[in-house]
């Protein structure tokens, strides 16, 4: 293997690494152990929070960084680099880059929304993980997980289109930023899957001491579409239930036949083949 670069693998997992309706990541599994042997990262970057990532991270096998909540905050596992990045601090075993302020102060911001939009929408924090079961059909076990959030406040949209405009905008006067995901809209700060993967490469090319990082994005839906645009190579993955997400990018990109995991390790052999890896 060639000596001037390494690579990184960044991936999306509900739909991406995680099959869409039984979260199963079975057909990935054989590639995902020939990274880890081969030392190249595999980067959970979800939605999800740091509680959800963590048990999904066990199952996997997986002891590599990992962004939270739609590039709200980085968390590498202490001891991870020789020394701890700039601009992170440590915290539950882990050195933490946060890129947007704490879930209270979105919290207040909805709190001061809310009767301007009286009946026009829910979040997780005031449902509940009952009412978490309601919106998602999770379990109350799962539910309970995503609603352990620290930076970001989910917001399911009751209302019509141009309510939500409005909505958005109202949030936007008060510092806050909304992303449009599969069914809830992320409120939170100024960030992005995008911007996190571009530091933590950036983190990991310092780390290494090569000219260069070959990275690879993954992902299936819109709040893929930052990160999908910072990496080196995108690669998009098939959805039974959506089209793939609109990239303002031609070069570099890659469309899975496949969905799900299927997709996903179809893709990255790709990947690994035009990059010289076998």
């Amino acid at each position: 293997m060639s000596t001037d670069f390494r690579r990184l693998v960044f991936t999306d997992l509900d739909g991406s690494l995680l099959d869409h309706h039984s979260y199963s990541f079975a057909a990935a599994a054989p590639l995902l152990a020939e990274l880890e042997a081969a030392g190249i990262p595999v980067i959970p970057v979800s939605s999800k929070t740091r509680a959800e990532i963590a048990e999904l991270r066990a199952r996997l096998d997986n002891r590599h960084p990992f962004i939270v909540e739609n590039g709200a905050a980085v968390f590498i596992p202490d001891r991870y680099f020789d020394a701890a990045p700039d601009g992170t601090f440590l915290r539950d075993g882990y050195w933490v880059k946060e890129l947007s302020g704490p879930r209270q102060q979105w919290l207040d911001v909805l709190s001061t929304l809310r009767p301007r939009f009286a009946g026009e929408f829910d979040n997780f924090h005031r449902a509940g993980p009952p009412g978490i079961v309601a919106m998602t059909g999770l379990s109350e076990q799962a539910a309970t997980l995503a609603n352990q959030r620290e930076y970001s406040e989910p917001v399911q949209w009751l209302g019509d289109e141009a309510g939500k405009l409005a909505f958005i905008r109202a949030l936007n006067a008060e510092g806050a930023c909304a992303l449009q995901g599969g069914r809830f809209l992320s409120v939170s700060g100024d960030c992005d899957k995008g911007r996190a993967l571009t530091w933590l490469r950036q983190v990991y090319q310092q780390a290494w001491g090569v000219p260069r990082v070959v990275d690879i994005a993954i992902g299936d839906s819109g709040n893929d579409v930052a990160m999908l645009a910072a990496a080196g190579t995108a690669l998009l993955i098939r959805s039974p239930v959506h089209p793939y997400p609109e990239l303002g990018r031609v070069e570099g990109v890659m469309h899975s036949v496949h969905c799900g995991p299927e997709g996903w390790a179809e893709g990255v052999e790709q990947w690994l083949r035009k990059t010289g890896a076998e």
